[in-house]
């Protein structure tokens, strides 16, 4: 039912978009059909079924531009053939305004933040984990958020403010479809607590002597959620909930010798529990990444990422944490890579995705095969392994290794 109405509101803003462009605005269409199939390789899922995904979906863009003025939306049908069902998802729509000076962007939107490929440190908007996980293109990795972006431009620096009234979450996977770890299994009875409040945040960026720099600065809350028992000796309840967080970064990237140099840092303040003593709310912790893409040849990228984790007060962190729990490292270094070839005029693409944490041996590696048999047809199979330690985010769905296929007709 919730499905449905999702899909009938994405259907009345495609509407309402198309009625309030004015006569003289120039009105694009475009969209795409597709096929989604991921099927398992390392056993079935938690509910018997063979499949991660099976769906057929639908996506239609329109924009609107007038002057100073565009409107624009983006909205999936879908029809999930493993729970035969279908519903629709407004990905984003909006309307935005371009001054001299500023412009601003009201409605569903989606934000990115930082330089981080699949690694995140300035980028606190919410993500879709289950799409990451089951090969579906990469433009679905981030989720809109119903928000006010307000944008202005001078010559000390640049300015983006993001207001966010209602805070969304990220999407994590399916407890039905992915093998996920639970410390507690056996408790059954669970609620999950949202913030009422929303969130904000700033990104200042400007030019330093050729090379793109940026500051940003957040406060919200944790886009996963985390869990607290009732009771650690005998819990007959969990609430999961979402940490409150502020986050203070910086970013500078620019060409160094044959590549492009990227750095970026932030410190996460974990402001529910900043002296680290309470085991249900992730500490304090610095991120740092350094990363350098070059191309060694003609149609090959290659991008090679390290990336850090810092816990802040890990003795209280140690002292706090119930017996039985996993132990997390103070450090968490991972390195990564990215190295993409064009073949045949561009038409073949053979991509390469693989990070490894050297601390936990939480690993992922994501080989792809992509080709365009003509402009509007591509087609696209890859293979998403995991592997690492139980409670890791890659090690827990070491089961759930998957062989994924698409196919696209755009229009």
């Amino acid at each position: 039912m919730q499905a449905a109405q999702t899909g009938a509101r994405a259907v009345a803003l495609a509407a309402s978009l198309l009625a309030a462009a004015p006569a003289a605005a120039d009105l694009s269409v475009s969209g795409f059909l597709q096929q989604n199939t991921a099927v398992n390789t390392a056993g079935a899922n938690p509910d018997g079924r063979d499949y991660k995904w099976q769906e057929e979906r639908a996506q239609l863009k329109l924009e609107a531009t007038g002057g100073a003025w565009r409107g624009y939306f983006k909205g999936d049908g879908y029809y999930d053939n493993l729970d035969r069902n279908g519903g629709g998802d407004v990905r984003e729509a909006y309307v935005d305004y371009t001054g001299s000076a500023f412009d601003l962007q009201v409605g569903r939107q989606v934000i990115t933040w930082g330089l981080g490929d699949l690694v995140f440190v300035n980028d606190v908007f919410p993500m879709d984990y289950e799409a990451l996980f089951v090969g579906r293109p990469l433009e679905y990795l981030k989720r809109g958020v119903d928000a006010v972006k307000l944008g202005a431009y001078s010559k000390l620096a640049n300015f983006e403010l993001v207001l966010e009234p209602k805070f969304r979450e990220s999407r994590i996977p399916d407890a039905r479809r992915f093998w996920l770890f639970d410390p507690m299994p056996a408790v059954t009875n669970r609620e999950t607590l949202k913030p009422s409040q929303g969130d904000v945040g700033l990104r200042i960026y400007r030019d330093i002597a050729g090379y793109d720099a940026a500051l940003y600065l957040y406060r919200g809350f944790q886009r996963t959620p985390s869990m607290r028992p009732d009771s650690l000796t005998a819990p007959t309840k969990i609430t999961y909930f979402y940490p409150q967080l502020s986050t203070y970064g910086a970013s500078l990237s620019g060409q160094v010798g044959v590549g492009v140099l990227s750095m970026e840092a932030a410190y996460y303040d974990s402001r529910q529990d900043r002296s680290g003593t309470d085991f249900a709310v992730p500490n304090s912790q610095t991120r740092l990444l350094v990363a350098y893409q070059l191309q060694p040849w003609e149609d090959f990228t290659l991008n090679l990422q390290y990336y850090e984790e810092r816990m802040q007060d890990y003795g209280a962190y140690l002292a706090s944490l119930p017996p039985g729990f996993p132990v997390e490292k103070r450090w968490n270094p991972t390195v990564g890579l990215r190295a993409t070839q064009f073949y045949r005029h561009q038409t073949l693409r053979v991509s390469l995705y693989a990070s490894y944490d050297t601390s936990n041996d939480d690993r992922f590696i994501n080989p792809e095969l992509r080709y365009s048999f003509t402009d509007r047809v591509w087609g696209a199979v890859g293979v998403n392994i995991f592997g690492g330690k139980p409670w890791g985010q890659f090690g827990q769905l070491v089961r759930d290794d998957n062989l994924y296929v698409q196919m696209r007709y755009a229009f």
